[in-house]
């Protein structure tokens, strides 16, 4: 709330609406909770410092609504005046209720052009840190994301001369429940997509660099054992000087020099443990990112069984109602059919009543 409050009171939303905000039950995951009394104000902000898009809406001093908008997203409209997206970063689905199907469909069309705009900035983002990153930075993968701060710029004059409606003149839309499961569904599978889609890219770079350091692990070893025999030999070279007193202080000196190189050379050898150290741990790394992925496969297609089921349900119900149609259509028809004869008696007994009259009459 801080953040909200922070923004220049001289800045506006780049495009406002009004609607009736909805969650989804965190508990069933099936039902809406609303978490305003009345239509609030739900508002587009644009931060220019790090091209990000977020939906934010207060009711009083409360944000009930927080949602930075990513190229994973997808606006669903459930119904004419009733319309939900996913939010992963904050574990829920929101829903928004409008007065008209004008107002969703304008709503929608801002969010598919800010995901647009956002999808192209990451683009641009992750194309300036290929080009100024590091070998070694590349090859450990991963997106890199920044901090996100509210700030806001001037809207359109067509939303600004946009009346705002008041809680009595406004109706309120209601969810759609038997559409819930199937888009709920449906958005997690494609952010499961998404988040495995990243995770094979990673996956790919990972393999790459472990196949890279597997080799310069080869070739380090293969130095390595160089620099033994070199230290042996050497080592073996001042034992055979130190026995010739005759040339003692060249033997000195040279011993002194062989030292250095022995020391360098261990050295040299300490760095190459070290980078073969770093080198398993990136294999560690990417054997947890192929867990993760195969741990995120399984989610996915336990979702596609859900969805399937729930399919499978849908076509049940569908067919109970056309059969519960053709029975009362039935019904229809027999009470008709009924009325008719029962017209035609009373009819007759009419009939036999006037006869009955007229005998009586007579008599």
């Amino acid at each position: 709330i801080h953040d909200f409050y922070s923004l220049s009171f001289r800045e506006q939303p780049i495009f406002s609406t009004r609607a009736h905000v909805f969650q989804i039950d965190p508990n069933t995951k099936k039902n809406w909770v609303p978490t305003s009394k009345h239509a609030v104000t739900v508002s587009y902000f644009y931060d220019s410092t790090r091209n990000v898009y977020r939906i934010i809406s207060l009711d009083g001093s409360k944000a009930i609504i927080n949602s930075t908008i990513t190229p994973n997203m997808t606006f669903t409209k459930t119904s004419q005046k009733f319309g939900q997206w996913a939010d992963s970063r904050a574990n829920t689905v929101y829903g928004l209720g409008f007065s008209s199907e004008h107002h969703l469909s304008k709503f929608a069309e801002k969010f598919q052009e800010f995901k647009e705009a956002a999808r192209l900035a990451k683009e641009k983002s992750q194309e300036k840190m290929e080009l100024t990153s590091t070998p070694s930075q590349e090859s450990a993968g991963g997106d890199i994301q920044s901090p996100l701060t509210p700030e806001s710029i001037n809207g359109t004059d067509d939303e600004r001369a946009t009346p705002e409606v008041t809680q009595n003149s406004e109706p309120r839309a209601e969810p759609t429940q038997n559409a819930l499961p199937f888009t709920h569904s449906s958005t997690i599978s494609k952010h499961w997509e998404a988040e495995l889609a990243t995770l094979k890219g990673n996956n790919a770079k990972l393999t790459a660099a472990l196949l890279e350091s597997t080799a310069n692990v080869k070739q380090w070893k293969q130095q390595l054992a160089a620099y033994q025999e070199e230290a042996e030999r050497l080592h073996k070279r001042v034992t055979e000087l130190e026995c010739v007193s005759s040339q003692a202080n060249a033997v000195h000196t040279h011993k002194t020099e062989l030292n250095q190189t022995i020391q360098e050379l261990e050295s040299t050898l300490k760095k190459k443990e070290e980078e073969i150290e770093g080198l398993k741990q990136e294999i560690d790394n990417a054997r947890e990112l192929q867990a993760q992925r195969d741990s995120l496969t399984q989610k996915l297609q336990e979702v596609e069984i859900r969805n399937k089921d729930l399919e499978g349900q849908l076509s049940d119900l569908e067919q109970r109602l056309e059969k519960s149609q053709n029975e009362q259509e039935a019904f229809r028809n027999n009470l008709k059919t009924l009325l008719e004869i029962l017209d035609g008696k009373i009819f007759e007994l009419t009939e036999l009543r006037d006869n009955l009259a007229k005998l009586i009459e007579c008599s």
